[in-house]
């Protein structure tokens, strides 16, 4: 099938006899297009142009596509919009719009809907303290967003009525409109959400110019995003009001197809910093990573004077708001929401999605082995990814491997780390290690060993990645760079063999703390305490790994995800490769 085409409408601002003729113009010349989006003001700036907006209203003038709005605000809004509100057909949560007239659809709030096979979120409103009812966005709708944002899958198209704050960073300053850069800043709020939404295309207005910026890199995600900015309808300055895409729905492409970036991407420029680190060596200038490691990036836990709870905390562990966030990061509600709790529910104590698949209900922790992903008693082990069994401990590969040959080294019983493991744990632990890198060493590689040990933990895993020889050099250099810009040092162990190295590690381990360890080749150990309050970044030994081997939008293990044929049909090569040097054959 053809990809829907979509026509991308600036402010209306209540012009919508010009704005309804250019569309006509426009689909009869080189449509047909399946939908109009509207973002900025839809409705006028004066009772003057009611006249003209309630022809379209009361269905006296036809509208010529379906069009959605999202810019709730201005003369006639709260008149028009509360009528629609208390239409029966409008009851309920209904996040594909509220019928206006025909083919008049208002996107209320916040939401996320599907368009001819689109995936289409959007903001309404505008930020405002005042706490309006119509035209302005609250806290709710953008938790509501994040809690979207978390679902799987793609978001192809989102909308917001004003610019993110920081989107000219990194731009090329010959595509910047005149007189851009001299006007007040965006919404620093929008800038947050589309860093986490990731959208392939960001659409906007409110700015009066048109302003198609490069498409730039998102962060722990494959694909680009496009930003387009566009003017007001029948602007002085005949700045451009429309613009066509014909995006191919994301859920239909191929990994391939979903990665490819033109010539002219830029980094993302929501991470953008002043001045770049110093470099290292040879490999580690080359590292894309180096500005995720920054020292705000430690977070200290509910630093807010609210109740209510930080969507990103509760659904990641981790908050990229920081000390600066004022919501509540309690540790009880995350594992509320890890048990499947609704963060509506966790939050408010209710929720009014009326589609939701979540649970309403606290949880009572259960049997941790039926629940985890890695006991082999579990019903839920993914047994088609095991390797290699053992009396005590297996070998399985990682789901979304950040390399080919990514494995993991897990106890059969739930323990909690590898470190104060039983001693015929961790007997098998070096085997398996040993055995690991001899055949690592046979295809030219050395491997890395590290293991994030958070005192709640589920199941210790021991990952391994192999690196390429001309690699390992860098090693040392970018884990302790990284560690630099997050604001500590490593605490170094060296021995002559990796199995005295894990004793002297096991020895002063704490089972009280979290740490963090890897296992560098040469029988170098670097371990950092996580201090209580100290918020380290749960992917940080891939991160730096993904650095190092230029992989930068394979950091995410979800990124990453194969199906499961072809899990299985990656398991079974590395089985037949391993072989000879599996300690169990």
């Amino acid at each position: 099938m053809a990809p829907p085409r979509i026509l991308l409408s600036g402010d209306p601002i209540g012009h919508l006899n010009q704005l309804f003729k250019r569309v006509s113009s426009v689909n009869k010349s080189t449509g047909p297009f399946d939908a109009l989006l509207c973002v900025g003001q839809f409705f006028p700036e004066s009772s003057q142009g009611l006249d003209e907006l309630t022809e379209y209203i009361d269905g006296r003038k036809n509208i010529p596509l379906p069009t959605y709005f999202i810019g709730d605000y201005g003369a006639g809004a709260v008149k028009v919009l509360s009528a629609a509100a208390k239409e029966t057909g409008n009851q309920g949560f209904k996040m594909d719009g509220l019928k206006i007239t025909d083919n008049l659809f208002w996107l209320k709030g916040s939401g996320k809907f599907t368009l001819h096979g689109l995936s289409v979120a959007y903001l309404s409103g505008r930020k405002s303290s005042s706490g309006q009812m119509y035209g302005t966005y609250s806290q709710d709708d953008i938790d509501a967003l994040r809690a979207l944002a978390e679902e799987p899958g793609i978001i192809d198209i989102f909308l917001t009525n004003e610019w993110p704050s920081g989107i000219l960073n990194r731009a090329s300053t010959t595509d910047i409109p005149p007189g851009i850069l001299d006007s007040p800043g965006g919404d620093a709020t929008i800038s947050e959400l589309v860093a986490e939404i990731k959208p392939r295309y960001h659409v906007t207005g409110t700015k009066g110019v048109y302003y198609a910026r490069e498409p730039y890199l998102n962060v722990d995600a494959v694909h680009i995003t496009r930003f387009i900015g566009l003017a007001a309808v029948g602007n002085a300055s005949k700045q451009k009001f429309i613009h066509a895409i014909s995006p191919t729905p994301a859920s239909t492409m191929s990994s391939n197809e979903i990665s490819t970036k033109p010539p002219n991407t830029t980094l993302s420029p929501y991470t953008y910093v002043e001045k770049e680190p110093e470099k290292r060596s040879s490999d580690v200038a080359n590292d894309p990573q180096y500005w995720r490691y920054d020292v705000s990036k430690r977070q200290k836990v509910g630093g807010g004077d609210t109740q209510k709870l930080c969507f990103k905390f509760i659904s990641s562990g981790d908050c990229p708001r920081g000390d600066k966030c004022h919501f509540f990061h309690d540790m009880d509600a995350r594992e509320q929401s890890m048990r499947g709790v609704c963060f509506e529910f966790l939050n408010k104590g209710k929720c009014e999605r009326g589609d939701c698949n979540y649970k309403h209900s606290l949880q009572e922790e259960r049997s941790r082995s039926k629940e985890c992903w890695f006991c082999l008693s579990s019903p839920n082990v993914e047994s088609h990814l095991i390797t290699s069994v053992g009396e005590n401990c297996y070998c399985a590969l990682a789901k979304g491997p950040l390399v080919q040959d990514h494995i993991l080294i897990l106890p059969i019983e739930h323990l909690p780390n590898t470190l104060s493991s039983p001693q015929e744990c961790e007997i098998e632990f070096v085997k398996f290690q040993n055995s690991l890198k001899a055949y690592f060493k046979s295809h030219k590689k050395e491997v890395v060993f590290f293991e994030w040990v958070y005192i709640k933990t589920s199941h210790a895993n021991l990952q391994a990645i192999p690196i390429p020889l001309n690699r390992a050099s860098a090693l040392q250099d970018i884990f302790n760079l990284a560690a630099e810009k997050l604001g500590f040092e490593f605490m170094v162990l060296k021995s002559d063999r990796s199995s005295e190295g894990r004793k002297l590690l096991r020895a002063q381990f704490n089972e009280k703390c979290s740490l963090f360890y890897v296992e560098l080749p040469g029988g170098i150990i670097l371990s950092h305490v996580v201090e209580e309050n100290e918020k380290f970044p749960v992917q940080f030994g891939r991160e730096v790994l993904a650095g190092l081997l230029n992989m930068a939008d394979r950091a995410d293990w979800r990124n990453c995800k194969l199906s499961k044929e072809e899990e299985i049909k990656m398991v079974e090569r590395f089985k037949n490769s391993f072989e000879e040097y599996d300690p169990n054959k």
